[in-house]
């Protein structure tokens, strides 16, 4: 290879470097503020894609909701207008209308086939509406928490009641973040509430069914939800772990915060819930529950589910 000094019109050479170098800084100076300009456009771009896939998959994820008052952050009211909800050609559920209120403590009692669970799947989502409307502004963002019958859920999936309270924290954090600091000390609490301190590592399969619905319950206290709806919850539990799950509903209602549970005992009805929907796939009555527990409005529900009273048969 010959030396720079060897090449033929060196100085000429040189002079065309130079200018070759000084237009590439010049060129790299101009558009240095226009690449600047481009990669925060091209980063706020990316940042809202990734925004809007995160709203897309963790669309409880809601971190700007603050901890002031349930009743200032969302209304928690639920209105029906001509609801109905049909398995093919079967309707589950034929027109309801109504209104539970926002604070509201309600009760959906009736017979088997009723469309008590379909009701609350429709309310969240999980079933389509074959006619009508629902309104609920807490549903619509996310600020609600729904609680299965136990017969519907996977005790064999490998979680320990710690993991699975923590969940009940994941509007908090969603996928694509690391869950907050306080999240550890907030499933403790949770896990103290409902008497299962001495449970947090065993695996959910190792649990009674009291247990594991203390477990279930205690997630729920982690959603801070403003609409609660829980399906059959006190079902094949003993009295104590009852009384102490009754204990949490109460706490919800002093929370101000809207809770509606499928029910079968209708003597805790009338101790623990003030409102009362008694449906057969349409409204049969709704309102408070002396109200509704009549024996006129049992009349032709088939076989008693419950015990109506009987010294009255309303106006």
């Amino acid at each position: 290879m010959l030396a720079m000094a060897d090449l033929p019109n060196w100085p000429l050479w040189r002079r065309s470097a130079e200018i070759a170098m000084r237009f590439t800084t010049d060129v790299r100076d101009a558009l240095r503020p226009i690449s600047r300009h481009l990669a925060s456009g091209v980063g706020g771009i990316a940042r809202a894609v990734k925004a809007g896939l995160a709203a897309q998959l963790d669309g409880g994820y809601q971190p700007d909701i603050g901890r002031q008052s349930l009743a200032e952050e969302v209304d928690a009211a639920l209105e029906l207008d001509n609801v109905s909800v049909a398995y093919g050609d079967r309707f589950a559920l034929h027109a309801v209308t109504g209104r539970f209120a926002a604070a509201s403590l309600t009760a959906i009692v009736g017979p088997n086939g009723a469309g008590k669970s379909t009701l609350l799947k429709a309310l969240v989502g999980l079933l389509p509406l074959q006619s009508g409307k629902l309104l609920c502004p807490a549903i619509a963002q996310h600020r609600y928490a729904y609680l299965p019958q136990q017969a519907e859920l996977n005790r064999d999936f490998p979680i320990n009641v710690g993991e699975l309270v923590a969940l009940g924290g994941w509007r908090g954090f969603g996928a694509f973040r690391g869950p907050p600091e306080d999240l550890r000390s907030q499933v403790a609490a949770a896990v103290a509430a409902v008497g299962l301190a001495r449970f947090l590592d065993r695996r959910i399969g190792e649990l009674s069914p009291g247990e594991l619905q203390r477990a279930l319950f205690a997630r729920l206290l982690l959603q801070d939800a403003a609409v609660i709806l829980l399906d059959e919850p006190f079902t094949a539990l003993d009295e104590d772990t009852t009384e102490d799950l009754l204990g949490i509903v109460k706490r919800w209602r002093d929370e101000r915060r809207t809770v509606i549970a499928v029910l079968h005992d209708l003597d805790q009805v009338r101790k623990h819930f003030p409102a009362t929907l008694l449906l057969a796939r349409s409204v049969i009555a709704w309102g408070e529950t002396d109200a509704v527990l009549i024996a006129r409005n049992f009349a032709g529900l088939g076989k008693p589910f419950g015990s109506p009273r009987q010294d009255a048969t309303g106006p």
